[in-house]
């Protein structure tokens, strides 16, 4: 059995999977973090899409098991079942009723950006010209968020959003899924400053294999894995090995074709669309030209074994970083 099969592999973010665990499997995944519903989704809608997940992980042949506590993540590598965490990429089913986080905790979810890429009643987006950071009200979901064990993400909130959320959680929070801003300069990429303010908090950033964050902007060059590679050594260096993991915010499913017509309406700004409109709108071409889907996965592990690292620092970025932090929040 090698390294990857008998380490815990844990992806920071999944942005939607349809209940299909084939390549999931094949690539050796543990457990994900998969974005329950829709960034923009309503109440309503959070509820609809938390239920669909109830259904499907309640199926007696179900490839997955409800990841609600650390425990639970040798229970997936036992049985081979991979582990949901339901999360989400924003707080808008929350919305100023922050008595609902109360309520989403009972139904299951571990893991919430405060903002996506715009502004909300919690804080800032990454993409807001302005930025007033975070709101009384915001400041009062991250204290329920932790005393509830619901782990903060901030890959999509704004810079003085991120620092006002580091300084004021009592936890350690997360980038589930961001590069460097200093090789890809990147809203949705972090700051050195940023980088180094969440490993000090005890957090873990995960490094990414999507296309727009790590682009060089050469229009006649695809990103790779040796692009992947020197962002993931520069957040080593400024994080640390023990605060760095991956999130791929990539798909998963049986139909590539329907997800991405599923996505095909949400807001997209100029980053994105840039590389969409250079490299292809399929799924498969929004990301490394050698590294696109959760099977391609095992051979990022190879290239680490390749290039020296020890066995307990591939073992801690593969999920063991992410699994520390994982259990210090949600053990309340």
């Amino acid at each position: 059995m090698g390294l990857h099969d008998d380490a815990l592999v844990i992806d920071g973010l999944v942005y939607h999977c349809d209940g299909d665990a084939g390549d999931l499997v094949a690539g050796g995944i543990n457990a994900i973090n998969v974005t329950t519903c829709h960034f923009e989704a309503d109440f309503r809608q959070a509820c609809e899409e938390i239920s669909r997940w109830h259904g499907m992980l309640s199926k007696p042949n179900t490839p997955f098991r409800q990841i609600e506590t650390a425990a639970n993540f040798d229970s997936a590598q036992t049985d081979g079942k991979v582990g949901i965490i339901l999360g989400w990429q924003n707080s808008r089913p929350v919305s100023d009723e922050l008595d609902r986080f109360y309520f989403f905790r009972r139904l299951g979810l571990r893991i919430m950006q405060l903002t996506y890429n715009y502004r909300n009643a919690f804080g800032d987006g990454c993409l807001e010209p302005e930025e007033a950071g975070l709101t009384l009200l915001g400041r009062d979901a991250v204290r329920i968020m932790n005393e509830l064990g619901i782990a903060i993400d901030l890959s999509h909130v704004g810079q003085q959003t991120m620092l006002d959320v580091i300084e004021l959680s009592n936890h350690p929070v997360l980038i589930t899924h961001a590069n460097a801003r200093a090789l890809a300069n990147l809203e949705r990429n972090k700051t050195d400053d940023i980088i180094k303010a969440v490993a000090e908090k005890g957090g873990v950033i995960g490094a990414s294999i999507y296309g727009p964050m790590c682009w060089d902007q050469d229009p006649n060059r695809k990103p790779t894995l040796d692009d992947f590679y020197r962002h993931l050594d520069y957040l080593v260096e400024v994080a640390g090995i023990d605060h760095v993991g991956f999130g791929t915010d990539l798909a998963t499913g049986s139909n590539y074709q329907k997800m991405a017509f599923e996505r095909s309406h949400w807001r997209r700004w100029e980053g994105i669309n840039r590389f969409n409109q250079t490299f292809g709108e399929a799924i498969p071409e929004r990301y490394l030209d050698d590294c696109n889907k959760h099977s391609d996965l095992p051979k990022i592990t190879e290239a680490l074994v390749q290039r020296g690292w020890s066995e307990d620092h591939i073992r801690g970025y593969l999920g063991g970083n992410f699994r520390r932090v994982f259990e210090q929040v949600w053990s309340v």
